[in-house]
């Protein structure tokens, strides 16, 4: 998921959009997948500003149509959300392919009208407003997958992380066992450097297929690129729009099938997947001996709940949506519990789930 404004600023619930859905989940390494998409505040992106021209939304919606490119009004973002929470989206529309994509979001209608859009994946990393988003959601739905030859995919970036990962494992290919059970995109995987196990997603990556705001298509080498822990080139590229597609390398493996088989079972056994979560809610903190999951359990806050919002029973870096949760309980769990584990252990938890502010 993107979400654009002319400046880089920071602000306290915003975490990043980056291109796709990215989702985050972990037994003792911390995993995340992505959509594309908001990061902790200091990952906020680039904004295009308020809606210029008074555009009307039939006139809007007909040059959109004219470029095969339809979008609807008042989709609620609780139905793109795994948290299943959200209000309206003013404006929202899918796109399936390249060209789709960049006739929606280059120099022609959410530039030139200056909409702000935000492009989402599974959403299986994101907090929708109640109010829902006054500008234009994209679901990311270009999911073509290439095998190229020993063990090189091409990979479309709102391809499922999951079905990469059990896919590539079952055919003899080593370096996506950690992504099996994890309900992220390819797009959102790359632009957070997802990872569990001591793998991560940026260590098999050939090249990167990128779209510019201005409706350029970029190839980029991996010697290009920089990755981090949870973080990538992406996140402070400028004029990034969308990863589109993602070119990898992976070795030839005898015990990849039996490795993703046995991490998957692992991620059953010990989190919610059943419950109506975003995935691991905090980063694992640097330099601590203790997992973010592990502070707050230590903390003694398994099972505390705000309104509709809990902190998990099975997992302590889970928060569910227990009984239709408002993204403002689930603000409130978040910020109590952060404060919580720094009074406690001097620790501060970074968010790593996607804010995502109305206006």
């Amino acid at each position: 998921m993107i979400l654009f404004e002319r400046n880089m600023l920071r602000a306290s619930h915003l975490p990043f959009f980056v291109p796709f859905s990215l989702s985050h989940h972990s037994t003792h390494d911390q995993t995340s997948s992505y959509t594309p998409f908001f990061y902790p505040s200091k990952f906020l992106s680039r904004r295009f500003g308020r809606e210029a021209n008074n555009t009307s939304s039939a006139k809007l919606s007909s040059q959109w149509n004219n470029q095969r490119v339809q979008f609807v009004h008042g989709k609620l973002l609780s139905e793109l959300s795994t948290w299943r929470i959200g209000g309206p989206a003013k404006y929202f529309t899918e796109f399936s392919n390249q060209t789709q994509l960049v006739a929606a979001i280059s120099c022609r209608y959410c530039v030139d009208h200056s909409i702000r859009f935000f492009i989402v994946g599974k959403g299986s990393n994101c907090l929708f407003d109640d109010r829902g988003f006054d500008g234009c959601v994209m679901l990311n739905r270009i999911q073509f997958l290439e095998r190229i030859h020993g063990g090189i995919y091409r990979v479309g970036s709102g391809y499922p992380l999951n079905k990469l990962g059990m896919q590539c494992s079952a055919e003899g290919f080593a370096g996506f066992e950690f992504a099996c059970g994890i309900p992220g995109t390819i797009g959102g995987a790359v632009f957070m450097n997802a990872g569990a196990h001591g793998q991560e997603i940026s260590d098999v990556i050939e090249s990167v297929e990128i779209i510019t705001i201005n409706g350029e298509h970029r190839l980029i080498g991996r010697n290009d690129l920089l990755f981090y822990y949870r973080q990538s080139s992406f996140q402070k590229m400028q004029d990034l729009a969308a990863i589109v597609a993602v070119t990898f390398h992976l070795t030839p493996s005898s015990t990849s099938k039996t490795k993703a088989e046995e991490y998957l079972s692992r991620r059953k056994s010990s989190q919610p997947l059943s419950e109506r979560s975003a995935g691991s809610v905090f980063r694992n903190p640097m330099g601590s001996a203790m997992t973010a999951g592990e502070l707050i359990d230590k903390a003694g806050l398994k099972g505390y709940s705000i309104g509709g919002a809990k902190v998990s029973d099975m997992h302590a870096n889970f928060f569910i949506n227990l009984e239709n949760s408002t993204s403002r309980d689930m603000v409130l769990l978040i910020k109590f519990v952060q404060e919580q584990v720094k009074l406690k252990f001097g620790i501060e938890l970074e968010e790593e789930v996607c804010m995502v502010p109305y206006g």
